[in-house]
């Protein structure tokens, strides 16, 4: 091959300086020559960090980019269409806010089991929790932290919001405790009274 810029021309394509394979013949070089046996130099390109190498996705999804973005705004939404809502007063709304995070979040992440992939663990995944999953179990990583924080924060903003009311500060106690006594490492694997055994 050639390193300056001038490059050999052939039937299937141009080699171009530096080892770089130019096609031009509109990817039909690279088909023809693999049909006939043949090896492309290059034609073909690798999607690099396109695919994951997890036995189960649900162990890292909460660790891609951004994702704890789109959650904060994803409740900031849920606030806003709240509050949109003419009948509703700012107490109901954080009260309202608040249950509905928690109740969400305790059901997407401490009752329903499995994975909605189809895994090659030997359905080891399938009797835990989507917390029991995440990191493979290991306790008080970054996300599982962020996770058991924002419940913590979102019901301080409640009960200031709610000026600490006796009847939306009981609500919004039992919903935090709701969502975080099962995050704690003593519940991990655990289930209370058989409920959600299998």
């Amino acid at each position: 091959m050639s390193h300056g810029s001038a490059g050999r021309g052939g039937p299937m394509g141009t080699v171009r300086g530096h080892g770089r394979f130019q096609d031009t013949t509109g990817g039909l070089g690279k088909v023809a020559e693999l049909a006939s046996g043949g090896v492309a130099l290059g034609a073909s390109r690798m999607n690099v960090g396109v695919a994951h190498s997890e036995v189960n996705p649900n162990t890292r999804v909460m660790n891609s980019r951004g994702i704890w973005l789109a959650y904060i705004i994803l409740v900031g939404l849920l606030h806003v269409v709240l509050l949109s809502i003419p009948f509703f007063s700012i107490p109901v709304v954080w009260t309202l806010t608040n249950v509905i995070h928690n109740l969400a979040m305790y059901v997407f992440l401490h009752t329903v089991k499995g994975t909605p992939f189809e895994t090659p663990d030997q359905g080891k995944a399938r009797l835990l929790t989507h917390w029991e999953q995440m990191d493979y179990g290991l306790q008080f990583t970054s996300s599982r932290k962020f996770l058991s924080i924002f419940p913590i924060v979102l019901y301080l903003l409640a009960s200031f919001y709610t000026k600490y009311d006796a009847a939306h500060f009981v609500i919004n106690t039992a919903s935090l405790l709701s969502v975080l006594l099962p995050k704690l490492p003593q519940f991990h694997g655990v289930r209370l009274f058989g409920i959600n055994k299998y």
